[in-house]
């Protein structure tokens, strides 16, 4: 799995996955003129002048765009993720990592929130700010909610000892999942955790955290299979709005077919 820029080329892709998940899930929320509003309000002409903006990224999966997401400023403007790939977790790391990128400059970011993204919203810390209205054909009205969160830089002396993680959204060719637990350990800059749950029988890993909060480390675990896994990886993390750290990582195996991964997890409650 990949999060990076689109281009040009990549123009037919974000449009089909923008127009199909608009034409799958939106009837179910609003008349046919709310929907054919949102089609046209997300035509390929909008989209390119975003691309060429710099603003679109898009999610790859086995080199298929499968979501997209958009920002200008401290504005998310487009996230999509095709029907089919949707309630895995990919929607939530393109707006935390859409955040990430937004915090380097502003300390809140804002969206307009359809109905079928509000509940995601909610749960990642938005907060409604105002309610809107906008006109349509036939005497159709479309509400949608702006929505504001206020973005928390990272600390630079989060101590990691004691915290304990789970796994929120990991790529397909990883084996730690919902079920994983981590529990970390740190002595200065030296880190260390065990993990285990899941498919994962007994797992470790021992690293260093950077000035930042930032972390490196090697891995390694047994697996149900009985079969040893290695890897290595850098997280990022990011301070939830009720203090809780989220870790956004990027992981490679050491192992089998040396391939890459991301994933993110999300302290368990204090």
């Amino acid at each position: 799995m990949t999060f990076e820029l689109a281009y040009k080329n990549d123009l037919e892709a974000v449009y089909d996955v923008v127009q199909r998940t608009i034409k799958e899930i939106y009837p179910k929320y609003y008349p046919k003129e709310v929907v054919d509003f949102f089609c046209e309000h997300h035509g390929r002409e909008t989209i390119l002048k975003d691309i060429e903006g710099g603003d679109v990224s898009v999610l790859k999966i086995d080199g298929q765009i499968v979501a997209t997401g958009c920002f200008s400023g401290n504005h998310i403007t487009r996230v999509y993720v095709l029907p089919k790939y949707q309630k895995k977790g990919y929607g939530s790391f393109i707006i935390n990592t859409i955040e990430g990128r937004i915090c380097e400059k502003y300390d809140r970011v804002c969206l307009d929130a359809s109905l079928p993204a509000a509940a995601l919203y909610e749960k990642l810390g938005y907060r409604t700010i105002k309610h809107e209205k906008h006109f349509l054909d036939n005497g159709v009205i479309l509400a949608y909610e702006i929505m504001e969160k206020e973005l928390h830089k990272c600390p630079t002396d989060i101590n990691y000892d004691g915290r304990r993680f789970v796994p929120k959204m990991n790529s397909d060719n990883g084996e730690v999942s919902g079920q994983t637990c981590f529990i970390y350990h740190q002595n200065g800059s030296l880190l260390w955790a065990e993990y285990s749950g899941g498919e994962i029988l007994k797992g470790s890993l021992v690293g260093t955290v950077k000035h930042n909060g930032e972390l490196d480390f090697v891995y390694h675990h047994m697996n149900k299979c009985m079969k040893i896994k290695t890897g290595k990886c850098h997280s990022m993390p990011a301070v939830l709005s009720d203090g809780r750290l989220e870790l956004s990582e990027k992981w490679e195996w050491t192992c089998d077919d040396y391939s890459k991964g991301e994933s993110i997890l999300t302290e368990m409650s204090l």
